[in-house]
């Protein structure tokens, strides 16, 4: 296990991608590194991952997207990943600037963070436009090899969604509110924290699962 990928181990294993986000360990674009190789790049302890996959897979109910239709998958990215970014987004910009305005001057505010999450919502919605109009059209008609440039097109993008996570991060601390956070720029933070997972499930199945699989067909 050691030696297998983030990826493989996040397709494959219940709870994986659930304990690697915990961790703090890049299973989406990052997801083609060896368990080993990026624990050591993180910092993080490869036993405890082990005995945290261990433990949590032992009672962990987990879909194998890898081996169901692509119709199923596609409708599953859809119906779900696509419906909470076009959701949650709107309410995260609100929340954001509602912080930013009333308590502008006090230490550790996000400054900035709504503008920053305006142009991610620009930025995933247009991506989201491409996947569904264009690519996801492509695979379910069975034209998985005509979608080599598509492919990498969204996969560019995905890169540049997770440059935005650590962005979003950078001016959060972390994700971390200060002592003095009031109700909302809490709830803000876990929201965020809520976006940062499913975002990175949603890449890794379409990197890591839906793509693969399409251009292998």
């Amino acid at each position: 296990m050691r030696s297998s990928t983030l990826a493989e181990l996040a397709t494959t294993v219940p709870a994986a991608a659930q304990v690697f986000y915990r961790h703090g360990l890049d299973f989406c674009c990052g997801g083609r590194r060896a368990l080993e190789e990026a624990c050591a790049a993180r910092g993080v302890d490869v036993e405890q991952v082990l005995k945290d996959l261990e433990a949590e897979s032992a009672t962990a109910v987990s879909e194998r997207w890898d081996t169901r239709p692509f119709s199923e998958l596609v409708e599953r990215i859809v119906s779900f990943y696509h419906a909470r970014l076009r959701q949650g987004l709107p309410e995260l910009i609100a929340m954001a600037e509602k912080v930013e305005m009333r308590h502008a001057g006090k230490p550790n505010l996000p400054e900035g963070l709504g503008a920053l999450l305006r142009r991610v919502e620009a930025d995933v919605l247009d991506h989201l436009a491409k996947e569904e109009g264009v690519l996801f059209p492509l695979i379910l008609a069975g034209r998985g090899r005509d979608t080599a440039g598509p492919v990498h097109v969204m996969e560019l993008e995905h890169t540049g969604h997770k440059e935005d996570l650590l962005a979003i991060r950078a001016l959060t601390d972390s994700l971390t509110p200060p002592p003095h956070a009031c109700v909302t720029w809490r709830a803000l933070y876990l929201g965020l924290q809520q976006f940062e997972q499913e975002l990175m499930e949603h890449i890794h199945l379409e990197n890591n699962v839906l793509f693969p699989r399409a251009l292998a067909a």
